[in-house]
């Protein structure tokens, strides 16, 4: 869609929002309804429903090309995605931004210049509690859960040592041996798969860790994850208001 898009547009024009990040190659947390272009004046008629169309001036620092398709910047669509997205699919975007390289002091400070304008305080309480450590959307959509419940920040990737070697979990808190897990669909392609992984887990839990395992059906029961989560973090620890995820 973006390229046919591309293909019939005669001015000047860069993909941007949802479609820059495809065109990086960064996942989304859903596929969108439409094509998102960033044009410099309004277009006149034979408006087309599938393209979303975002005008007004652009900063010519924050405007490329990936391939042959003019694109948004990675800071610049990180920021876009993260004031239009609810607040779990743009730090899915941002995680995804940041591993890409993308640097989150020129967009915080993209968003500085915007200050007071929609869904940009939404966008730096994301951006900032963004983790390039995650690896999937699903490593990040349980990351903003607990979050969003007001859990302590969790780390990325924490390296255990164990009787089998080496294992990085996908995040949690070292100080309490509390590891989140996620399991994707395609985690597990064979026996040997199920196998290893087994062993994994058995050398984990050996090791004193307490590990949370998480699938895509956990992430929208309301407060279900994070009760399992709390149940084995010390019952002093406090929780933690982050406005800028309930919205």
């Amino acid at each position: 869609m973006i390229a046919a898009v591309d293909d019939r547009l005669t001015r000047p024009h860069w993909f941007s929002h949802e479609s820059a990040a495809l065109v990086w190659g960064l996942p989304l947390w859903r596929v969108p309804d439409a094509t998102h272009v960033r044009q410099l004046g309004r277009p006149g008629t034979g408006r087309d429903r599938l393209v979303a169309r975002h005008t007004g001036p652009v900063d010519p620092g924050q405007l490329t090309v990936v391939g042959s398709l003019p694109v948004t910047s990675l800071a610049q669509t990180m920021v876009d995605c993260a004031r239009s997205l609810p607040p779990l699919a743009g730090l899915v975007v941002a995680d995804a931004a940041l591993r890409a390289g993308a640097d989150r002091s020129s967009a915080l400070e993209l968003l500085a210049r915007i200050a007071g304008r929609n869904g940009v305080a939404r966008a730096r309480g994301v951006i900032e509690l963004a983790d390039a450590g995650a690896e999937s959307p699903g490593e990040s959509a349980a990351r903003f859960v607990v979050l969003r419940d007001g859990l302590p920040l969790p780390r990325t990737q924490i390296p255990v040592t164990t009787r089998l070697g080496t294992f990085w979990t996908d995040l949690g808190w070292e100080e309490w041996r509390v590891f989140l897990e996620y399991d994707g669909r395609t985690k597990y392609r064979t026996a040997e798969d199920l196998v290893a992984e087994k062993r994994r887990q058995d050398a984990l839990v050996d090791a004193g860790c307490r590990l949370v395992r998480v699938t895509k059906e956990d992430i929208p029961r309301r407060a279900g994850l994070s009760a399992r989560v709390l149940r084995l973090l010390p019952p002093d620890v406090p929780t933690i208001l982050r406005p800028p995820l309930l919205r």
